[in-house]
């Protein structure tokens, strides 16, 4: 399939930001289908956004590597207050529709591809559930090694994740019943989205719970500094070096 038919995220955003009424849709990989509503959240500004995620973006310290931007909110705020801010998205459409609205560096790229390159960062962003781009436990331990050197003896990280332990929905709990019995944590997804013509490719998605994450952390020259925490099940751990 052509690159440009498996961008249904990019798409999605592109119609929503042309002023189309759309509606962001994932398949996951037991044949569930979620419908998420309009797309309208990926362009929301500082004000609308919940105390939570306020509380996470006056973490931010100096040159930032926004993983996973999107149609840029998070960018184009940190931009606003001064801070260099390299954004990387594998979704051309995404990094088209980010472009459009003013984010000024922009590459596309995995996240597993990042290197020195890029330069060093003072704060890895990883909001909107994005430390789910870790895609592994095993792989999240690697990237966090690499990243270690990729950033200032200050740096921190800043991801946002969803405890999916903390539901009750019965398609959710068989799912992770089905991931367990696979030797796999409850949260290890595999979804792809869908936009009209648009399938995009299946991608490994990781979420954890507090105690998950501490586990994957250790040893990783990272420590978790600090958990903002909420009544739903979202949460965003800032991790700073170790000692």
């Amino acid at each position: 399939m052509a690159q440009e038919n498996r961008d249904a995220f990019g798409q999605l955003l592109l119609a929503h930001y042309a002023g189309a009424t759309v509606y962001e849709v994932y398949e996951r990989d037991d044949g569930f289908v979620d419908v998420l509503g309009e797309p309208s959240d990926y362009f929301t500004g500082f004000a609308q956004w919940d105390g939570r995620q306020q509380q996470a973006l006056e973490r931010v310290l100096g040159r930032v590597l926004d993983v996973g931007v999107g149609a840029g909110r998070f960018a184009l705020h940190l931009q606003e207050k001064g801070h260099p801010v390299v954004g990387i998205d594998v979704s051309p459409g995404a990094l088209e529709v980010s472009r459009r609205r003013g984010v000024r560096d922009l590459r596309l790229l995995p996240f597993h591809q990042i290197d020195s390159t890029l330069g060093s960062f003072d704060t890895i962003l990883m909001m909107g559930n994005n430390f789910g781009l870790f895609a592994t436990p095993r792989r999240a331990r690697w990237l966090l090694r690499r990243l270690k050197g990729l950033t200032g003896p200050d740096a921190r990280i800043v991801a946002e994740t969803n405890d999916v332990y903390r539901t009750d929905k019965p398609e959710h709990l068989a799912y992770h019943r089905r991931n367990q019995a696979r030797g796999k944590l409850a949260g290890e997804l595999r979804l792809r989205c869908r936009y009209r013509q648009y399938t995009g490719d299946w991608i490994d998605y990781l979420m954890v719970s507090q105690t998950e994450l501490t586990e994957i952390v250790d040893g990783t020259g990272w420590r978790i500094a600090e958990i903002l925490a909420s009544a739903s099940s979202q949460y965003i751990a800032v991790l700073t070096k170790a000692e």
